[in-house]
């Protein structure tokens, strides 16, 4: 039987102590990833698959053997990573001598030294799945209580990386908003200027600023940026 670490109530705690306004989603995922090793008592190697449009790779990893051993699935199109990460379930592989599932990944993992691994899915969000992957020298080491106890941190780790996931798609769009302001704001005085100058109407101004944009093979924004620029004195290295 194996019991859980005497870490694992610590790094239950700094799991949910993870502030994300204080870090990104790569760091939350790597946090991840390292704290798994501290809920079981043995040496383990830990990965984090990220499933986006049916690809998937590995978003963090505590060594290079889990890595390698994910790398390794999403070069033959299939094992339990990208399986437990497209059914949100416990894929256990007691013993990779014996395994006949897939073979081939089996059989390479075998000899870097691999025995045993278990996969647990993490349905993070509607367009993003993953898995957290556990790896172990031996066989036979993921018993019940291993499994219910890396189940149990998959759980909190899936809540805190959806959070993430969120936190991260939210500040992205709050930037692209801000950047479009910012943008549409420069177009208009650029409009204006363009107005005060060839007596025109805003949808003829807008139109010189295409055509200008067109020929000099330039964003629009860039092109209204430079003109105010010029009109203010502004320089813009």
């Amino acid at each position: 039987m194996t019991h859980p670490s005497t870490d694992a109530a610590d790094a239950f705690a700094e799991l949910g102590r993870i502030k994300l306004g204080e870090v990104g989603l790569d760091d939350v995922l790597q946090r991840v990833a390292e704290l798994a090793k501290r809920v079981l008592p043995v040496p383990v190697g830990v990965s984090v698959t990220l499933v986006r449009g049916g690809t998937g790779h590995t978003a963090a990893f505590t060594d290079d053997v889990a890595r390698d051993m994910d790398e390794r699935q999403y070069a033959y199109g299939g094992g339990p990573c990208l399986d437990a990460a497209a059914s949100g379930s416990v894929l256990s592989v007691p013993d990779l001598g014996a395994e006949d599932r897939w073979p081939e990944w089996a059989e390479q993992g075998r000899k870097a030294g691999v025995g045993s691994s278990v996969s647990i899915g993490l349905p993070i969000q509607e367009a993003v799945v993953g898995a957290l992957n556990v790896y172990a020298h031996t066989p036979h080491v993921f018993d019940d209580d291993a499994v219910a106890v890396l189940e149990t941190f998959a759980a909190y780790a899936a809540v805190a990386l959806a959070n993430a996931q969120l936190y991260d798609s939210t500040a992205t769009l709050a930037r692209q908003m801000q950047e479009a302001m910012a943008s549409r704001a420069v177009i208009e005085q650029a409009k204006g200027i363009i107005m005060g100058e060839r007596r025109c109407t805003p949808s003829e101004a807008f139109a010189i600023l295409s055509k200008t944009s067109q020929d000099s093979n330039r964003k629009v924004r860039d092109v209204a940026q430079a003109l105010v620029d010029r009109v203010t004195g502004t320089s813009r290295s």
